[in-house]
């Protein structure tokens, strides 16, 4: 098989399971994990069940993906905006906001996660844990270098860098795409709120 073709037969590979995903995760958000079976994923997307086994091992694996999706993403464009060539105030910001945009971008994801959590294969939380923590450390990195430019001012770094994480990732509990402010204001307010936290007294 010719490299052309092998790349092809990937990304209908890849084309095939993210539709399984964005079918599961809303039958997941609207009816429950316990309360979705892989036949209504199928129904829903019109195949069999072997077809699904064909791309995930069981109902399980799906949940795993669709909750890792929410902090992969989330470290996906962190590290391009920690990264930036500005200040440490301002890299923060900019990951805030990237990350924020993520998150309510997939927020039927996160939901999923946050309700599902009990219910993923064994070693599937801890291995979703792991990268939340990654995801801390990175910023704990930055409040580090913002303290000794004196930029940023807290009790403690640790304890701040996991609240910012979880003032974030709280986003699609409360988002609505309907509500009275549009997704570019609650962003924005979402970075003030962390800009205050920060700035020394």
């Amino acid at each position: 098989m010719s490299l052309q073709a092998t790349e092809l037969k990937s990304e209908v590979v890849a084309f095939k399971r993210r539709r399984i995903l964005e079918v599961s995760v809303t039958l997941f958000y609207e009816q429950g994990y316990e309360g979705t079976t892989l036949d209504d994923i199928a129904r829903q997307l019109h195949v069999t069940k072997p077809y699904i086994y064909s791309y995930f091992q069981n109902k399980g694996d799906i949940l795993f993906e669709i909750c890792q999706t929410g902090i992969r993403k989330s470290l996906e464009v962190l590290d391009p905006a920690l990264n930036l060539k500005r200040s440490p105030m301002a890299r923060l910001k900019a990951a805030v906001e990237d990350v924020a945009r993520v998150v309510i971008e997939k927020r039927m994801y996160v939901v999923v996660y946050m309700r599902e959590e009990k219910n993923l294969p064994p070693g599937g939380s801890q291995k979703i844990l792991e990268q939340r923590r990654v995801f801390d450390h990175r910023i704990a990195q930055l409040l580090d270098e913002g303290i000794a430019l004196g930029e940023f001012s807290m009790p403690d770094k640790v304890v701040t860098a996991t609240t910012i994480g979880g003032i974030v990732s709280w986003l699609p509990n409360w988002y609505v795409a309907s509500g009275r402010l549009t997704e570019s204001e609650v962003i924005a307010a979402t970075v003030k709120l962390v800009e205050k936290m920060l700035k020394p007294e």
